[in-house]
């Protein structure tokens, strides 16, 4: 299988990212993650506030919600491994902007102890192209732009083998996929890892790129443009992530009841079209 240099570089922004959110962490004092940690009856929040959707739908339908039993928000505007980070020091109580595998790698890698506590809607990751107008035009030697980060390239080969442009190694875990577990290739494909949000500003310079549903909202990109959306598996639905010390408290309790109830269900699937284009997938709760 033809390699391209990018696949075997250690990206330096991830390595970045987790050394930033372990700095983090050390800053957090056992004293505090403890004093916020286990305390089930409070009611005000801090929620980890990311550039994107997701946060936007907590601020817009869920805190109205939770509000009406007598929550009270503080915002804590933070990227993810950050976020990560203060929410295992207990300087922050919740995220809604990662999916399973990216919270999975960043336990694996800066010793968290984070949970999932509940799907909310999500914005699949898609293949777009400006130099090809369908999925049928692929050809040999192509390269596909792919993002960085280990949560979101395990996304990317796990829609390039449902696309049929790749078949992964049997056995592979889904949530960390990578090109080594790419068994087959057949059109030598090239493999360029970049951070998500550059694939959306510099698709012209590949074949094809793989964009995230964050990114293609905040780059402005109409989702209808996609030439193929993920089938959103367990490990990269979008979930509401806590400490695991807070898994069990009542306020963590309370924000999965509000996604999960009639009245937010209600009003996703009514602001959906309108509002969002049709942008978001919604879980179901039965």
């Amino acid at each position: 299988m033809k390699k391209s240099a990018f696949e075997k570089k250690i990206t330096a922004v991830a390595l970045v990212g987790v050394l930033a959110a372990m700095a983090l962490t050390g800053c957090g004092s056992a004293s505090k993650a403890d004093a916020k940690g286990t305390d089930s009856d409070k009611k005000e929040i801090t929620y980890a506030k990311g550039i994107g959707p997701y946060t936007e739908l907590f601020e817009e339908a869920i805190i109205p919600i939770l509000e009406k039993k007598g929550y009270t928000f503080t915002v804590s505007e933070l990227d993810l491994n950050q976020a990560d980070a203060a929410i295992t020091a207990g300087d922050a109580d919740v995220s809604v902007e990662q999916h399973s595998a990216f919270m999975k790698a960043y336990n694996e890698q800066s010793g968290g102890n984070l949970v999932a506590l509940t799907r909310i809607p999500t914005v699949p990751a898609s293949v777009f192209s400006e130099k090809h107008a369908s999925l049928e035009e692929i050809g040999e030697g192509q390269v596909i732009a792919i993002p960085q980060d280990a949560g979101n390239q395990a996304r990317a080969f796990v829609m390039l083998e449902d696309i049929g442009w790749i078949t992964l190694k049997e056995g592979t875990n889904f949530a960390t996929a990578s090109v080594e577990d790419v068994e087959s290739n057949p059109l030598n494909l090239e493999f360029y890892e970049l951070q998500t949000s550059y694939i959306a500003t510099s698709l012209g310079d590949f074949d094809y790129g793989i964009i995230t549903g964050s990114v293609v909202y905040n780059a402005g990109i109409d989702p209808s443009t996609a030439l193929f959306n993920e089938n959103l598996s367990d490990e990269f639905w979008l979930q509401v992530v806590v400490n695991a010390d807070n898994a069990n408290s009542q306020w963590a309790k309370d924000i999965v009841e509000a996604y999960q109830s009639e009245e937010f269900l209600n009003w996703i699937k009514e602001n959906n079209g309108p509002k969002y284009n049709e942008l978001w997938s919604i879980p179901s709760y039965n």
